[in-house]
């Protein structure tokens, strides 16, 4: 019997609700199901529904989307969201992740002026992984840079394949950003990468988060390397869209980024690669395609 030319991809492709920046979270829900997305991460930050586990709830059952991540509140403009304690803050996303029935928590490593916090993190993110069977997925971050000046923001550091952590999330903005091999630091995340953020950067000393394809990042080797090792995390569209000059032109933007992941998610074959015993990177044999490039929250307002 012949082989089917496609196999349906395990991965779920979500949408962040930081892509639809500035408009609401309940706008991200209905473009997400208006496109067709699998689910939706939540970006906990100051849009007050985002906070409001009730409410998120609502949003999810009466547009039929499913929330499949949850990122906590980490970012400069979100310091006071869900408590100052950096650790209530996981505290209270690992609760919303349970009680909204999503798989991962998506968390950034410290900042270095949180010293205390800092110092625990790696110890207290294994602590909390190990309380619950939500993913804390720790994403790779980058050097904050001005003009020919580097400032190291985050610790234990951006790069957070350096650190032992249960599961990692990778972003392909943040790596361009960082100007760093984006397939080298997959490899080394190896079948610990639970979670992708798929965006895409050109050299930009800022954190651009362009669509996938328009910028020099390895976003289809990444998804098609996924595709054939059987990766059971989720995929989410995490662009930047605040420049778009309609609601159509937002769409039209997310619209293709979900027909980018779908068509690189879509392998060659029926049956995922088989690997040797030990931890495998969850793209091996994947080309490495551009990695060059050289940070981004919504207090510039863009996605991180």
């Amino acid at each position: 019997m012949a082989e089917p030319l496609t196999r349906v991809p395990d991965a779920k492709v979500a949408l962040s609700t930081a892509s639809v920046y500035p408009e609401s979270t309940a706008t991200a829900f209905e473009i997400a199901a208006r496109l067709g997305y699998d689910g939706v991460e939540v970006m906990v930050w100051t849009d007050p529904v985002s906070q409001d586990i009730e409410a998120l709830r609502r949003l999810s059952d009466y547009h039929e989307v499913p929330i499949l991540a949850v990122h906590a509140p980490c970012l400069l403009i979100t310091q006071r969201v869900w408590s100052t304690d950096p650790w209530v803050k996981l505290q209270r996303a690992r609760a919303a992740a349970e009680r909204l029935g999503a798989s991962t928590v998506v968390v950034h490593p410290p900042f270095r002026w949180q010293r205390q916090y800092a110092r625990d993190f790696v110890s207290g993110i294994w602590r909390m992984a190990g309380e619950t069977d939500v993913r804390f997925a720790v994403e790779n971050m980058y050097p904050w840079r001005y003009r020919d000046r580097e400032m190291l923001a985050y610790a234990p550091d951006w790069d957070v394949t350096k650190d032992d952590y249960r599961h990692f999330t990778v972003d392909l903005s943040h790596t361009a950003t960082a100007r760093a091999d984006a397939m080298a630091m997959i490899d080394r995340m190896g079948d610990r990468l639970g979670h992708v953020h798929l965006a895409d950067g050109r050299g930009s000393a800022k954190d651009e988060h362009l669509v996938p394809g328009r910028g020099t990042q390895p976003c289809a080797e990444l998804l098609e390397g996924l595709a054939g090792s059987g990766f059971d995390g989720h995929v989410v569209i995490e662009v930047n869209t605040r420049r778009a000059m309609s609601a159509a032109e937002r769409e039209a933007d997310l619209a293709e980024a979900l027909a980018f992941a779908r068509l690189h998610l879509a392998s060659a074959g029926t049956a995922p690669r088989t690997a040797p015993a030990g931890r495998v990177s969850p793209v091996s044999g994947a080309s490495s395609g551009s990695s060059a490039g050289p940070g981004a929250d919504p207090s510039g307002a863009r996605p991180s």
